[in-house]
């Protein structure tokens, strides 16, 4: 098969698209045929490595975390999935054209959502999702404040929020507002407007995309015994305010969730927005472009 591999540390020019052998699904696991995955930040940090500590890399590496396809082949002990089925699933080593994963994360892709379209969604949704349910756990009637809430991440997580019967309040920057109209939050608030943030009133709970001085900020706006959750860096000031509880997220597989988000996809409750389509061997361009801060997913085209 072809892939894309990981030779070293560094720029996008460590990346390059190369012949591997095919990998066998062993038992448990099924080998999918990609229509798509998707470029995450997490590939660039990992390649250029940021996120060693967290994620370290024996090399040559394939990168990417979402499948998007149709099953090839299925391993021993494996139910509920036959060859030609459509799945979706959260995974490793999906800059190629097959991957295995593991039956119990994988979710089959529901009717009326694309397939190829569905390679944006693994990452961000669960991503999203977790913040929410398992770092701010959010209640019916409490107020949550989403930061870069317009990313994918971001859009996830407000979804989620607002289906548990929160108030959602999506934190964007001043020249974003116009464009998160369709997140459907009870409000928007410029996160890069100290007027707006001085008016803030206090927080249940703060799901926090961004991290950086913003989320330092915002530390001061959670009442007493709240939470900030975060996917990413935690604040540096966080020992400032002990009456917070400050902690961090790490997505994991779920497929039940999974499905249930694709299923929200798919009946149009929400969206998460692709800005281009690229082929596989392009992928050291789709990071250049993602990095810079393409406005919503690089898909690459298997």
């Amino acid at each position: 098969m072809k892939a894309v591999l990981l030779h070293a540390y560094g720029d996008t020019d460590q990346l390059h698209y190369e012949d591997v052998p095919d990998p066998i699904p062993a038992e448990g696991e099924i080998l999918v045929r990609l229509a798509a995955t998707s470029v995450n930040p997490i590939d660039w940090k990992m390649r250029n490595g940021s996120a060693a500590a967290r994620f370290p890399i024996e090399f040559p590496a394939i990168l990417g975390r979402d499948i998007a396809g149709i099953v090839r082949a299925i391993g021993p002990g494996v139910t509920g999935f036959s060859p030609g089925d459509k799945v979706i699933a959260l995974s490793t080593r999906t800059y190629a054209e097959l991957a295995v994963v593991k039956a119990a994360d994988t979710a089959h892709i529901p009717e009326g959502l694309d397939v190829v379209e569905a390679a944006a969604l693994p990452l961000v949704l669960l991503t999203g999702e977790q913040l929410i349910t398992r770092g701010t756990k959010i209640q019916p009637g409490q107020t949550v404040l989403v930061t870069g809430a317009i990313g994918s991440v971001g859009r996830s997580a407000v979804f989620v929020a607002k289906k548990a019967g929160a108030k959602v309040i999506a934190g964007v920057r001043k020249s974003q507002l116009d464009k998160a109209a369709d997140l459907k939050a009870d409000q928007l608030i410029a996160l890069d407007d100290d007027d707006a943030l001085a008016k803030l009133g206090f927080l249940d709970a703060i799901a926090d995309t961004v991290s950086g001085q913003i989320a330092e900020k915002l530390l001061a706006k959670v009442k007493q015994n709240g939470i900030f959750a975060t996917v990413a860096a935690l604040p540096e000031n966080a020992a400032l305010h002990p009456t917070v509880q400050v902690t961090r997220i790490v997505c994991t597989p779920d497929a039940a969730t999974l499905r249930t988000l694709a299923e929200d996809i798919a009946a149009g409750r929400f969206k998460i927005p692709i800005t281009r389509m690229m082929q596989l061997k392009e992928a050291a361009e789709a990071q250049t472009l993602a990095e810079k801060g393409a406005g919503g997913k690089i898909l690459l085209l298997t």
